[in-house]
């Protein structure tokens, strides 16, 4: 979910809420304002009552029988009130109503009290003996007997029990229909108007935002290659996102600086190392011709063969560490081959299974010296789209690892299926494995083992055999693993892509 709409649906949600709130409010302010109407009506209906008789305990003691009628009289255009006589600790002594209360039915005396008391309440809810619950406006007024004393106490009081009734729901109807449609359109209408508003400032505010991100994504995409103007950045204001922009400008220029820097870097190191490596070739293999033909004359030539021997164990000495020399500057080319941007693959359709057979077959005669078996172990074709030379360069490096550590009667198989549409290649062996510490580094280039088990390469321990493998690995749009216990043995995985991306 974008910014800009969790902002929208925020104000959205807010504007809601306060238009929930106001009806709320509203419609309490109404029933407030109903209570408050019906107790100054009630209070002044007794207030009426009280002044014109101010008998009204003796009435009641003189006539009992006929009280009662006398008080559905007073609330007789009113059938939502009832009058009730009560003593002085709430006892009901005659009522308007048509229902029949005990002997001893009170009321509670906590809003009779708050109704007389000094300080004037808004309104004041208590007990319905008719209805049998708390939900209506009372008041009350207190009665003493009719005597010239003005310090009487207090005989009794009446109380008078207002319900809403059919004024109030018309009142309430009424104040459905002149708030409710009326108000509810245009609440909708304000919270739609808000909503539109607050969009259209949204989306300005955070279009600088939008276009930012849109602009790390192309780096993301392109990488630092693409030049500074192929880069859409907001234009740079006196705000946050102002600022956010400049500081991704100049980051940006720091980087395109960087990145210049190390690619002429790579790109001399490369271009080093390729002439380097295209330098000493021939020199190299000059040396190495030149030891052999030597070799073959001492052998050939020599009468004392005992007095020759030392002579050529030296001249076997330089021919191996030329070799090695010479495999190594190979290597170097090779790889800085395989590093150049403009490198491109040549994959063809192929079955693995068969450039596997091939690699087999290639080792079979030094495995069969080194007293190590080796096989490959596939139920089927497995077709691939690989660069067949690459390929079997990663399988000759790990097989020449493999028997270069392997112990006579072990055993090298490599396998190859499809998984998961990639294919699967893994050279597994019974050898002494390698220790955990190596595991991290065995691809990184030029590391060696400390370890006499530890196949660091295949290019005369110099640390790139390995390295080779996990390019042309990367190369395939894939990968190498390795799984190894020192005295278990060692799985190296290569998987590709079984079709290139850039097919």
């Amino acid at each position: 979910m974008s910014v800009r709409l969790k902002l929208t649906l925020t104000i959205l949600a807010t504007g809601l809420a306060t238009a929930l709130l106001v009806i709320a409010t509203v419609f309490y302010a109404f029933q407030r304002f109903e209570h408050e109407i019906t107790y100054q009506r009630a209070r002044a209906f007794l207030t009426r009552v009280v002044g014109e008789y101010d008998n009204i305990i003796d009435l009641r003691e003189r006539n009992p029988a006929d009280f009662d009628a006398w008080l559905t009289s007073l609330v007789l255009f009113d059938p939502d009130s009832q009058l009730y006589l009560l003593d002085t600790e709430g006892r009901v002594l005659a009522t308007s109503a048509k229902v029949t209360l005990g002997p001893d039915f009170r009321v509670a005396m906590g809003p009779v009290m708050q109704s007389i008391g000094p300080e004037r309440a808004p309104y004041v809810m208590g007990d319905d003996p008719e209805r049998m619950d708390a939900d209506a406006v009372v008041a009350a007024q207190p009665l003493r007997r009719a005597v010239i004393r003005t310090t009487e106490p207090v005989a009794g009081y009446l109380y008078v029990v207002c319900h809403p009734g059919d004024k109030a729901a018309s009142r309430w109807a009424a104040a459905r229909s002149s708030l409710g449609q009326p108000a509810l359109i245009l609440i909708a209408a304000i919270v739609a108007l808000t909503t539109l508003i607050a969009a259209w400032v949204t989306a300005s505010i955070t279009r600088p935002l939008a276009r930012l991100t849109r602009a790390v994504k192309s780096v993301s995409r392109d990488g630092l290659k693409s030049g500074e103007a192929d880069v859409a950045l907001p234009p740079i204001g006196r705000d946050e996102f102002g600022q956010l922009t400049s500081v991704f400008r100049d980051m940006l220029a720091t980087l395109r600086t960087q990145w210049a820097s190390l690619h002429r870097l790579d790109h001399f190191r490369r271009e080093a190392v390729s002439n380097l490596s295209h330098d000493l070739r021939s020199p190299l293999t000059a040396t190495v011709a030149c030891l052999e033909t030597l070799d073959t004359r001492l052998a050939a030539t020599a009468v004392d063969r005992a007095a020759a021997q030392e002579p050529r164990r030296l001249i076997e000495v330089a021919l191996r560490n030329t070799r090695n020399a010479a495999r190594l500057v190979q290597s170097l080319g090779e790889l800085a081959k395989l590093d150049e941007p403009e490198f491109k693959l040549q994959p063809v359709a192929v079955d693995a299974c068969e450039l596997i057979d091939d690699i087999v077959l290639r080792f079979a005669e030094r495995a069969r010296l080194a007293q190590v078996g080796l096989g490959a172990v596939h139920a089927g074709a497995v077709p691939a789209w690989l660069d067949i030379e690459l390929f079997e360069r990663a399988l000759a490096n790990l097989l020449d690892n493999a028997l270069k550590f392997a112990r006579p009667g072990d055993r090298i198989e490599i396998r190859a299926a499809l998984e998961d549409g990639k294919l699967q290649v893994s050279v597994a062996d019974s050898g002494p494995g390698i220790a955990a510490a190596d595991l991290p580094h065995l691809f990184d280039r030029f590391y060696q083992s400390r370890q006499g088990v530890a196949p660091a390469t295949g290019e005369g321990g110099k640390g790139l055999g390995l390295a080779i493998v996990k390019r042309i690995a990367e190369l395939h749009g894939g990968q190498v693993s390795v799984r190894s216990e020192a005295g278990q043995g060692t799985r190296v995985t290569l998987q590709f892509a079984r079709r290139p991306e850039n097919l």
